[in-house]
């Protein structure tokens, strides 16, 4: 796969997505996320491919934001459907993958980029990251899923204040937030992203597909997540992971998925 602004680097069963747009802190543009899109698209259909780590290049940015000057003469209905896109086929599409995704964030997550974070299944960040939803300062609100996806990290309160105020929160304050699951130095993000990769690829990947599936639809207007939970680990049970994991457990030796 050839792209424009991101990189994409694959060993054996661990893929890592690079946002490379250093010049532009690695804002998001419609090609950016249209490359993403296709990028976290084959990657889904990668047999190969059983864990996907998305960061960004450089020291000071993983999304600095959406760029800006793309949509700056927007009219109501461009603007909706921009909104509309961008959750389809990029932020909507990567929290439902079947393949776990961990968001790397190395300095900024703002506007776009911390939209972008959230959609990932979980978030590590390095110490100097700052993240925020800027977007009331420009007259706009979230558009990429911001506004629901950050009180569920969050709570509805912390939410309001940091989307109203349109200030940034330190990956010390996101740690405490809930926001991050971890926070590390520069130097040792991507290794401990690949460590915690290593310790899920250890685990049945059909089981983590139906938990993806489970654990989001607990979410979802409309749909109750304990049915879900319940089909899913029905399921379970005719797949030949749980044959195998069950026939090692019983025999006390590693599984072999």
């Amino acid at each position: 796969m050839n792209f424009k602004n991101i990189l994409i680097n694959q060993s054996e069963n661990l893929a890592t997505v690079i946002i490379n747009r250093p010049k532009k802190l690695n804002a998001l543009n419609k090609d950016t996320i249209q490359e993403l899109f296709e990028a976290f698209k084959a990657l889904e259909e990668d047999e190969t491919v059983r864990v996907i780590i998305l960061t960004g290049s450089g020291e000071k940015a993983f999304v600095a934001g959406a760029d800006i000057s793309e949509f700056a003469n927007f009219s109501v209905e461009e603007g909706t459907t921009l909104a509309k896109k961008g959750q389809e086929i990029l932020f909507d599409f990567i929290e439902n993958l079947s393949k776990p995704v961990i968001a790397a964030v190395n300095g900024f997550a703002l506007g776009g980029g911390l939209e972008l974070a959230m959609s990932c299944h979980f978030r590590i960040a390095s110490d100097n990251a700052k993240m925020g939803l800027p977007e009331v300062s420009l007259g706009v609100i979230p558009g990429y899923g911001g506004t629901q996806r950050l009180p569920q990290l969050v709570g509805k309160g912390k939410a309001m204040e940091m989307i109203m105020t349109a200030g940034m929160i330190s990956a010390e304050d996101a740690l405490n937030l809930g926001l991050v699951n971890h926070v590390t130095s520069q130097e040792e993000l991507l290794p401990l992203a690949d460590k915690i990769a290593l310790k899920i690829m250890r685990n049945s990947s059909v089981a983590i597909s139906a938990a993806i599936r489970a654990i989001n639809a607990g979410f979802e207007d409309g749909v109750n997540g304990f049915d879900i939970e319940i089909n899913e680990f029905g399921e379970c049970f005719g797949t030949e992971d749980f044959k195998e994991g069950t026939s090692a457990f019983l025999n006390k030796r590693k599984p072999n998925f």
